[in-house]
């Protein structure tokens, strides 16, 4: 049996987080650690660590934390086959999350990489549920760099919200980018991809998790977003995110009109001109003053630590 890690970054985590634990470790496919990078070691509770042996925590400070960096960090504390990263708000949706959400790898030597179905949470907003449906639909999949004239930019898309990923071929790319605004888990998948290896989407690996996220914090993560693809050309320069974005407004806008929310169609057009915004400044954030870029991101240690490069 392949040894399973699974690794974790988390920020204030409240009592919620304990349920994440315990769900952990009452997964059918028995999961050998489960790593967390804490940021500041004042929001942890250490009595996770003695109510859940397989936890072993790492603290850190806000300014050290970096999307790719912290992950990349933790990869080296596991020496498991494979490593599920996922974030602090996923909550596995029944006890077989991990069993069929690495089932890919172990069945195919050339699929580095899987990412889990994203099922809304209970309070999600009527259009947000609508885009878990477009992002994650109910069938699987495993995509290659020869998709990406079928596909897009979708044909890189994996999520860390929880994504599994074979340690050998992971150390073989040389593991998640140093320095990440974000992105990481996609620039990976896409360096993956283009030497040769597959990404595969487990639909019956599901984890609850969703956002009903603000027009302004939608600017501001798609800012980042865009930045993310203008730093890396060597993966996204021939896979622009354009196209899959105005199918997303094409298909969301057919649904309200479908379904007969159309009170909602403001929303779906303010949101998506957001989105645009953030996506557009951010494909061109050399061009911007520095008070700019500060104002569109969401991610200020990012700017920080690159003026001390």
């Amino acid at each position: 049996m392949e040894k399973v890690d699974v690794i974790i970054p988390a920020y204030r985590p409240g009592e919620e987080f304990a349920g994440l634990l315990d769900a952990l470790c009452s997964q059918s496919y028995p999961i050998e650690n489960i790593i967390v990078m804490n940021t500041e070691e004042k929001f942890w509770n250490p009595k996770w660590e003695d109510a859940f042996q397989k936890v072993k925590v790492t603290h850190l400070k806000k300014e050290d934390f970096d999307h790719g960096g912290t992950r990349r960090a933790a990869a080296k504390l596991s020496d498991a086959d494979i490593m599920v990263f996922m974030t602090q708000d996923a909550v596995p949706a029944d006890q077989d999350l991990i069993q069929n959400l690495i089932r890919p790898l172990q069945e195919n030597p050339k699929v580095g990489a899987a990412f889990a179905r994203q099922l809304a949470r209970e309070d999600c907003a009527y259009l947000e549920k609508y885009t878990r449906t477009f992002n994650y639909p109910d069938k699987s999949s495993v995509k290659w760099e020869k998709d990406t004239a079928a596909y897009g930019i979708k044909t890189y898309f994996c999520s860390n919200v929880c994504a599994a990923y074979k340690k050998k071929i992971y150390q073989e790319m040389g593991g998640f980018i140093e320095h990440a605004i974000f992105n990481e888990d996609m620039i990976y998948a896409g360096t993956m991809a283009k030497k040769g290896y597959g990404i595969a989407y487990a639909a019956d690996a599901c984890v609850i998790h969703s956002h009903n996220y603000s027009c302004r914090q939608q600017f501001h993560r798609n800012f980042d977003l865009g930045v993310s693809q203008a730093e890396h050309p060597e993966i996204f320069a021939g896979v622009p995110s354009e196209g899959e974005g105005i199918r997303l407004v094409k298909k969301s806008l057919a649904y309200l009109v479908k379904t007969g929310h159309i009170w909602l169609i403001p929303g779906l057009i303010a949101q998506s001109g957001f989105k645009y915004a953030g996506y557009f400044l951010g494909k061109r954030y050399r061009k911007l003053p520095e008070k700019m870029i500060l104002f569109c991101t969401m991610n200020r240690e990012y700017w920080k630590k690159q003026e001390e490069k």
